[in-house]
């Protein structure tokens, strides 16, 4: 048989597939507020592709190739019209620090292990994205983010005092070396690069403070250059850049082996799922403002396939960054034709003053670098974790102190597990309440008893599950029934409110099962109130219904009590005074209250 060839309309389709979603929103109007956008995007990252290429301990032009080509092929390919990626702070120090400890900083050998590792986090990201695994980053908590941000921020903090100073440091790799190191080398500090990176600090904050939009960074930058050549620059001991290699980013395939993938394979996957985050975290954050709607997936897609493309042509790991992406919609683009101007602009900005760049000190670099950090560390959402959550806290603690004393994508990866820790053991601890009713609320709403101070049935025990009932809680469960039987052994019959949605699985089903036939023997009975019949459904497959019998299985918890009240011992009712049920009313004995 021989195959059809597609239809016109097929082919018409799977064309129009490939074209941009935002590619036919383009107008005058729009590419004009792109243009402006661009030019703005391409001044702010002349100083961010030095600062974050130095942290990253790579030569200034890396970062300007990451900050053209990678921001190019994710405007192109992202489902955000407003993200920009390109260098960030996150990956620079992450990278400086998967590969500080195996090469020298800056040498040839660790600029190859930077693109190698921009190609292999670029395939992690592509197979995150064909395996449509976007779920799993939301398993990286807002407070394991914070924690590695703060300590990230504190760690190039540090990494930059060599430069402020003037005088060498150890590695912060080696936290404790470095802090008893500090205090002789501030004695022997040299003032020129002091005062320069003092300079480019207080510059860089000021403005921000006082003209937030004008470019900060490239003003501290100018200024730190200025004071730098009036010190005497070079001549005067101040380290500078030097002059750059190519402007023009050459194409190389980088040389992948399995010794890489053993070596690196456990920082490039951290650098992949923390690049993944933040591309989500800037697009989702954006669409908030924007109204647009993001495609998980896609953005998988595109920052896995600007890291491999990026890695052909000398960049290293990239994402979106949060000060671009902002400043972007802030400066009123429309669509991503802004971030693919901006990679034009710097190109062409670069012609014109790369041989400037020579003369910028490298202490004024690291202050800017200190202020980048500075912002980084983000006191109010500290301030509310502490104050709010101490669980969030512990984990973000964690992470933060994972981060200083062991290393970046250790600290990734234990505060998911520790995030997973806390999930799992709040599951596996439902909370279980005996319940009332209350006579002063309209309608004798049922309500927790021992907190408001509700009288209870002497025989029967109203119990609410507020969880899951799993493999997982059983054994939690199982103590607590022990512990109610102990502590109100004439409650013999109890009406077990499964208030889960259908969270009910074959470990939980034997549970009640168990504590059904441990009942009957007291001399009382088990019944089960589920909320919705898909529950019922479930418990019929798993025999349940069948051995206690549909009279024990309810939907309505005032069906179940009309049931079960006039089947209790009467002799106990003959004497009870409490009556807290409108069935008591029926029932042998005293009048009620």
């Amino acid at each position: 048989m021989t195959r059809e060839s597609p239809s016109p309309r097929a082919l018409r389709a799977r064309a129009a597939a490939l074209v941009p979603d935002w590619f036919g929103l383009t107008t005058k109007a729009t590419l004009r507020a792109d243009l402006m956008a661009g030019l703005t995007g391409a001044t702010l990252v002349l100083p961010q592709g030095v600062a974050f290429a130095a942290i990253a301990g790579l030569p200034a032009e890396y970062g300007f190739y990451t900050a053209m080509v990678s921001t190019l092929v994710a405007a192109l390919l992202g489902s955000s019209w407003h993200a920009v990626s390109g260098p960030t702070t996150a990956l620079s120090i992450m990278l400086f620090a998967t590969l500080s400890d195996s090469y020298l900083p800056g040498s040839p050998e660790y600029v190859t292990a930077a693109i190698t590792l921009c190609l292999m986090v670029g395939l992690i990201q592509l197979a995150f994205a064909v395996a449509r695994l976007g779920a799993l980053v939301d398993f990286v908590s807002h407070s394991v983010m914070t924690g590695f941000v703060t300590g990230a921020a504190i760690l190039i903090a540090l990494s930059q005092l060599r430069h402020v100073l003037g005088v060498p440091l150890p590695s912060t790799s080696d936290l404790g070396a470095f802090v008893s190191a500090i205090p002789e080398a501030a004695l022997a500090t040299d003032w020129h690069a002091l005062i320069v990176a003092l300079s480019a600090f207080v510059v860089g904050l000021a403005i921000k403070i006082w003209r937030p939009l004008w470019p900060n960074y490239l003003a501290a930058l100018i200024v730190a250059t200025g004071l730098s050549l009036a010190l005497g620059g070079a001549e005067a001991g101040i380290a500078t850049i030097g002059p750059l290699g190519e402007i023009l980013p050459s194409m190389d395939v980088p040389d992948l082996s399995l010794g890489d993938l053993r070596e690196f394979g456990g920082g490039a996957m951290a650098i992949a799922i923390v690049g993944l985050l933040e591309a989500l975290s800037v697009s989702r954050a954006l669409a908030l403002r924007s109204g647009q709607m993001i495609d998980g997936n896609r953005e998988f897609l595109a920052q896995g396939l600007s890291n491999v493309i990026g890695s052909l042509f000398r960049c290293y790991p990239s994402s979106a960054s949060f000060t671009r992406s902002g400043i972007n919609y802030d400066a009123g683009a429309r669509t991503p034709l802004s971030a693919i101007f901006s990679s034009v602009f710097l190109f062409g900005i670069l012609l014109l003053v790369a041989p400037a760049f020579a003369v910028v000190p490298i202490p004024g670099i690291a202050g800017v670098i200190m202020l980048v950090a500075w912002r980084l560390i983000d006191f109010r959402e500290i301030r509310h974790l502490v104050t709010s959550s101490s669980t969030e806290t512990i984990i973000a603690g964690v992470t933060f102190a994972t981060v200083l004393l062991v290393n970046l994508e250790t600290a990734i990866y234990v505060g998911v597990l520790l995030s997973l820790g806390f999930f799992l053991r709040g599951a596996a601890r439902p909370f279980l309440g005996q319940g009332a009713p209350d006579p002063s609320t309209p309608g004798r709403v049922f309500k927790h008893a021992a907190p408001n101070g509700l009288e209870e049935c002497p025989q029967l025990m109203v119990c609410r599950l507020d969880g899951p009932l799993f493999f997982g809680s059983v054994e939690y469960l199982r103590r607590e029934f022990r512990r109610l039987e102990r502590e109100r052994p004439l409650q013999r019959t109890m009406l077990f409110i499964v208030k889960g949605g259908g969270d009910v699985d074959l470990a939980g089903a034997d549970l009640i099962l168990d504590e059904a036939r441990r009942r009957e023997r007291m001399g009382g009975a088990l019944h089960l109130q589920v909320k919705t019949p898909r529950t019922l459904t479930k418990l019929a497959r798993f025999k349940v219904v069948r051995e206690l019998g549909r009279e024990r299985l309810h939907l309505s918890k005032g069906d179940a009590i009309a049931l079960i009240v006039p089947k209790l011992d009467g002799d106990i009712c003959a004497t009870c005074t409490k009556r807290i049920f409108h069935e008591c009313a029926r029932q042998p004995g005293p009048p009620a209250k």
